[in-house]
């Protein structure tokens, strides 16, 4: 069995059973557990375990939405090339687009063109004071309670706000994605808001890397169909993305 196998079969266990210790995988998978220590430190650095005494428990299982400043250190390579894929997704000439409170949504904005005109509407304070200089960019800052956890603006002012426009492409981020579950979040009023961009956008691309598709967070977004893309990175499985394709959506490995 291959790295990559392992790992994979470790993650389902731990996701399935809520924790893997290193004792019962060295017997299952017939390793040394100096191989499986490995491992667990290899899913933990790509941000999917937290390596706890013994073994460890999937990410999902802490009930702890980290901070943006923690999340922009997670997956900080495969972010990048996501965001460099999803530029193809702009419009042509220029256009309207909305972007999503998120540190992949923010690689993109730094990705931004400066020789063209854009109209970009968001709710997140960080990409706000990125563009607010451009001067090929006109911004519009959706208003309400700043959500200190993602430094997103949510509630009625930042939905009603998102209801008065209409854009060309809704970029979203989202903690954990499923065919059968759609897009999840650990926050309910921060999914209100993701469903109002969705619905204010003539498309709507998703922005994911590969650890947070097959997860499941509190709060519901949207179905599957909701979205028409999904750019996500080369490290998820080609059977994952076929199995979202065959669901309806595009899905770009970037």
């Amino acid at each position: 069995m291959y790295a990559t196998e392992r790992q994979r079969e470790i993650l389902d266990k731990a996701r399935a059973e809520g924790r893997v210790e290193v004792r019962e995988l060295t017997e299952s998978l017939g390793v040394t557990s100096e191989t499986v220590r490995r491992d667990l430190s290899a899913l933990e650095r790509r941000g999917v375990l937290h390596r706890v005494h013994g073994g460890a428990i999937p990410v999902e299982r802490l009930g702890i939405e980290p901070a943006v400043a923690e999340r922009e250190a997670r997956m900080s390579a495969q972010k990048k090339r996501i965001a460099k894929a999803a530029l193809d997704e702009l419009p042509d000439d220029g256009g309207t687009i909305i972007l999503d409170a998120g540190t992949t949504t923010i690689r993109l904005a730094e990705l931004l063109p400066t020789d063209r005109e854009l109209i970009v509407v968001t709710h997140s304070l960080p990409i706000a004071i990125l563009l607010a200089g451009r001067p090929n960019i006109t911004l519009h800052v959706a208003g309400g309670l700043v959500r200190g956890r993602t430094l997103a603006t949510v509630g009625a002012w930042a939905e009603h706000a998102m209801a008065d426009v209409f854009a060309d492409v809704a970029f979203l981020g989202t903690n954990g994605l499923t065919v059968t579950r759609g897009l999840t979040t650990p926050d309910i009023a921060e999914a209100g808001v993701k469903r109002a961009l969705i619905t204010a956008s003539r498309r709507a691309v998703l922005l994911a890397d590969h650890t947070k598709i097959g997860r499941t967070e509190f709060a519901r977004v949207a179905p599957l169909s909701a979205i028409d893309t999904i750019v996500t990175d080369s490290d998820l499985h080609v059977e994952v993305a076929e199995e979202l394709e065959s669901a309806g959506v595009r899905v770009v490995r970037g």
